[in-house]
């Protein structure tokens, strides 16, 4: 009789810890899947998570930012240039065809270097400022333009500069 409570008492024991393990397997893949689903998500931002709603389009932007020198903005825009060493600025176009470049906040983050032509949303700090020649000579180099092109920057310029917290390149 011992014996058979003995063995009743190992059996049930095994039977615990088969399921247990099952469970923990089954937890871990779901918690596997579900870090998966995330990463996919996130994959479009970078830096702070930025949302669409709410963009300006750069016609908005320019009405908004018009006898200003500073103003918070979420701009929807079209990237058309990217710094091609690490992705670390992006330039759009503006309603009057000029170019603004964006940095990003702390250099925390960059873009991917493939987003020419595609849209983007970016929300942070827009305002005046004087870019060097020595920083436009840099700009110039990280964008891949030609020695001639580099060495014909001569002057300072003064524009609108915008420092982003995130960029969302929405899904097509």
């Amino acid at each position: 009789m011992n014996k058979i409570i003995f063995i009743s008492a190992i059996a049930l024991t095994f039977a615990t810890t088969a399921c247990s393990q099952k469970k923990q397997v089954e937890e871990t893949e779901t918690a596997v899947e579900t870090e998966v689903v995330v990463e996919e998500e996130a994959e479009n931002h970078f830096g702070e998570i930025v949302t669409a709603e709410g963009a300006m389009s750069v016609d908005e932007f320019a009405n908004q930012m018009e006898g200003k020198d500073t103003i918070n903005a979420k701009i929807a825009a079209i990237a058309e240039d990217v710094c091609q060493n690490k992705g670390c600025w992006m330039k759009v176009k503006m309603a009057d065809g000029s170019l603004i470049r964006i940095k990003f906040k702390d250099y925390g983050f960059f873009v991917p270097m493939d987003i020419t032509g595609k849209s983007v949303i970016f929300e942070g700090i827009a305002f005046k400022d004087t870019t060097s020649v020595e920083d436009l000579k840099h700009y110039a180099m990280d964008g891949g333009q030609s020695e001639e092109e580099i060495a014909a920057i001569t002057e300072p310029e003064i524009n609108t500069s915008f420092l982003a917290s995130g960029v969302l390149i929405p899904q097509p």
